[in-house]
């Protein structure tokens, strides 16, 4: 059974500015001639490792809700130019829309085991993801959702 993380998208207002973001990441990198590959880098490098790339994903939150997630393709430990240990979580560019699941912030990353992640959504079992966002929000802060 994968483990997943779960991290803030700070700074990002929607799963389409998030898109938005990254594609222009890897059209930039293409440009320089550098690999396209989209990874985020943080501080603390995960100890379970194997269960998260036995088919773990990065759950994003955005605007204090979980809306998608992205599949995690590596995790690499590295040191920047300071000497710092680092990690660069290496993300597969394909976004996954999830239901809508409420998250109060933290810092840095957390494990998200199976039992607590939001199920996908646009794969044909609830109407859920053909209403518009800010009925869904509404109806999650009403607690009917």
């Amino acid at each position: 059974m994968p483990l997943h993380l779960i991290k803030l998208c700070v700074g990002i207002g929607s799963v389409e500015e998030l898109e938005e973001h990254v594609a222009a990441r890897l059209d930039a990198a293409r440009l320089q001639g550098r690999p396209a590959e989209q990874a985020h880098v943080t501080r603390m490098v995960p100890k379970r490792v194997d269960e998260l790339l036995d088919g773990g994903s990065l759950y994003w939150v955005i605007k204090g809700q979980i809306q998608v997630r992205q599949p995690l393709v590596a995790v690499t430990p590295f040191k920047d130019a300071e000497g710092v240990g680092r990690c660069r979580l290496v993300l597969e560019p394909t976004f996954v829309r999830t239901a809508r699941q409420p998250r109060r912030p933290f810092q840095g990353w957390r494990y998200l085991t199976p039992d607590d992640v939001p199920r996908d959504i646009g794969t044909g079992d609830a109407a859920e993801g053909d209403l518009p966002v800010d009925m869904q929000r509404e109806l999650i802060e009403l607690g009917l959702f």
